[in-house]
């Protein structure tokens, strides 16, 4: 399964983007302090640039305190950092800042370095970050005891430009934005993630299929997962030895349908009349493709995959 959409950093592609990225993020953490801020779009690969990262660190020289979800009160969000360098819950919030204080001390004596993680950060609200902010600022000796990596979506660049987060902006180290991959970018992913799975030009993937996938994706890993992982299946189920541009097309309409459907989307305009018999036309030789999709996956298993 070269397109799985859990992030794997085995699949890790080093695109420039992300390169660079990761650049951004091993300066920061070297000044072991401070924030480190990467931003992209949904599926655009943070949670797999941090993956690679954690390949490239001592991890026994860190105590790391992660959160994947950000969408709570500050109060809870000082528990969740709390409960993650193993301070027990409490109800008291000066109890729970000494306790976070205490085990920062005791991870630096240890020398180990404190990073708190915090992913989907653009959900956190006003006070959560000012919670933030004083957390950075724990600090014995004149040395920091704690650094922090924050990852969220494009929006969370907006709400730093706030004027009641000037402190906070003056405490970022390194800061990059996630962009999409380039055309060649996707080619040479899609070929990374074959490649890692034992892929060896079979099923060949014709020319233009790439510059397809590039243009129904834009370019997102996840996207370019989503839609490639999908295309392999219309192959495999068609016997195919080769992907071509009209599999990708046929493939990414009925993506787009189907997550259309599931996300009850409604149409951008209404539909005319002259156009109706068309559209159930296509309907209809959709469903008539996967009826027969699914008779061949039902030969298959009754006879034990053919060999396959």
């Amino acid at each position: 399964m070269p397109f799985r959409l859990t992030p794997d950093s085995r699949f890790f592609f080093p695109s420039g983007e992300h390169s660079r990225a990761l650049s951004h993020l091993v300066f920061g953490l070297a000044h072991q302090e401070g924030f480190v801020i990467v931003t992209g779009e949904v599926g655009a690969g943070k949670t797999m640039l941090l993956e690679r990262l954690w390949e490239r660190l001592d991890r026994g020289s860190y105590l790391i305190s992660r959160i994947d979800t950000a969408q709570v009160p500050a109060d809870d969000l000082l528990r969740l950092a709390a409960a993650g360098f193993g301070v027990g819950p409490t109800t008291d919030k000066a109890a729970l800042l000494r306790g976070i204080f205490e085990a920062l001390r005791a991870g630096r004596s240890a020398g180990r370095r404190c990073l708190l993680v915090i992913d989907e950060v653009q959900a956190l609200d006003l006070a959560a970050i000012e919670e933030l902010r004083m957390l950075s600022n724990l600090a014995e000796s004149g040395r920091s005891l704690l650094q922090a990596v924050l990852l969220g979506q494009p929006q969370f660049r907006q709400m730093l430009a706030r004027p009641e987060l000037d402190q906070l902006r003056q405490r970022v180290l390194a800061s990059y934005h996630l962009g999409p991959l380039s055309v060649e970018e996707t080619r040479g992913y899609v070929e990374h993630r074959l490649r890692a799975v034992g892929w060896h030009d079979r099923p060949l993937w014709e020319d233009g299929t790439f510059g397809l996938v590039h243009h129904y994706t834009g370019g997102i890993p996840r996207r370019i997962n989503r839609l490639c992982g999908r295309v392999l299946l219309h192959g495999a189920f068609e016997q195919s030895d080769a992907i071509s541009a009209a599999m990708v097309r046929l493939t990414a309409g009925e993506l787009q349908q189907d997550l259309a459907a599931t996300s009850g989307t409604p149409s951008a305009a209404p539909i005319a009349a002259p156009d109706l018999t068309g559209r159930v036309e296509a309907l209809e030789r959709i469903v008539t493709r996967r009826e027969r999709i699914f008779l061949r996956l039902f030969d298959l298993l009754a006879d034990g995959g053919g060999g396959r």
